[in-house]
């Protein structure tokens, strides 16, 4: 998709006298010359790992009665060992499909070695514990052979972890359990800066979400769903200022801070809604609402598609709500558009003065 769209590019500045035509060539050969983002064969290479390591976690659940406990156990370190020096051989001959495939082997196999130690020596302690463990050990893995294949299995394993805790314990808050989920999160984002395992990100980003809306479900109260709502926005506005040590850390994080904290403001004004239904309250919420998608489109609906198309969801959704139910009159809610619409088409003579500003201060 984005080759076809640089070979758009270069072939009008080609014909716009902007750059020639054996430039032009030589940007394309260096772009095709890079590895593929998507390779159906590290596809398949990740696949066949995670599938021989449930064969070992499955053999690790059948107990192995039959076989002497030393045995078992010098099996499966036997294994660890195995799989991540010949990691380590295929990372020196730049197979880097293939020894992040091993790692993967080599990081399920841990957790299958902590389960079958605790099996056969009847040792105290809990699921929990363990999970607690299996992250810890993945993550120092990731880091040795600095491997986003495993940073994905520790993504994996920070939802599993905050899986088990919700099913132990009922969905309750007891303890200290509950801030190891964002503890977690923050732990895979830095795995996913040190190793370059970008879509990684993303399940820290849901995870932490997922955290959000169970603290909701806690406690359901309007106070959570408007700091949802501005901690949203607020994040909104944070990855889009200028800021000399805020901006270059939003850029190498990509559009997922921005789209994740609109989610969020999304998230809040949802929730407000199911608690506001009806009275003037409800008419300051949409406007809010729509007032919050327009802002987000200002900040970052020019180089963030998904937050432009969430943005745009968002206002389309609130206005067909606003439609739906009573609000005084049909001419009442005819005034209301009326209002949403002039406000939408102020902010966007604004915006389009600023944006040709730019473009001049750019040119000059």
């Amino acid at each position: 998709m984005y080759r076809g769209r640089l070979e758009r590019d270069l072939s009008l500045w080609v014909g716009k006298g902007l750059l020639g035509e054996e430039t032009a060539g030589v940007l394309l050969a260096e772009y095709d010359s890079r590895p593929a983002s998507f390779s159906l064969g590290r596809v398949l290479m990740a696949l066949a790992a995670v599938l021989l390591a449930a064969a070992v976690l499955l053999v690790v659940a059948s107990n192995w009665e039959a076989i002497p406990r030393l045995v078992r156990v010098g099996a499966i370190l036997a294994l660890i060992w195995a799989v991540h020096v010949a990691a380590a051989l295929m990372l020196a001959r730049g197979a880097a499909a293939a020894a992040g495939g091993l790692l993967v082997i080599g990081a399920m196999s841990f957790g299958g070695a902590i389960s079958l130690v605790g099996q056969m020596y009847h040792l105290s302690g809990d699921e929990q514990t363990v999970m607690y463990l299996w992250f810890a050990i993945a993550a120092v893995s990731a880091v040795l052979f600095r491997s986003g294949a495993v940073v994905v299995v520790a993504g994996f394993l920070s939802w599993a972890s905050f899986a088990v805790y919700l099913e132990n314990h009922d969905t309750h808050w007891i303890g200290l359990d509950p801030w190891m989920a964002p503890i977690m999160a923050v732990i895979v984002i830095a795995l996913v800066r040190y190793t370059g395992a970008a879509r990684a990100r993303h399940l820290a980003y849901l995870l932490l979400i997922g955290w959000l809306a169970w603290l909701y479900t806690l406690y359901e109260e309007m106070a959570m769903a408007l700091a949802f709502a501005v901690g949203g926005m607020a994040g909104v506005v944070l990855t889009a200022l200028p800021h000399p040590r805020i901006a270059p850390l939003v850029r190498s994080a990509g559009p997922a801070p921005a789209f994740y904290s609109s989610l969020v403001a999304a998230i809040g004004f949802l929730l407000l809604h199911i608690e506001i239904e009806q009275g003037w309250r409800l008419v300051v919420l949409g406007l809010a609402t729509l007032a919050a998608a327009v802002l987000a489109i200002t900040l970052h609906g020019r180089n963030n598609g998904a937050v432009r198309y969430l943005a745009y969801t968002t206002f389309a959704a609130e206005m067909l709500y606003l439609a739906s139910v009573t609000v005084g009159s049909i001419l009442g809610t005819s005034s209301l558009f009326l209002f949403s619409g002039l406000v939408v088409a102020f902010v966007a003579w604004i915006v389009i003065r600023l944006e040709r500003r730019f473009s001049r201060e750019a040119r000059a």
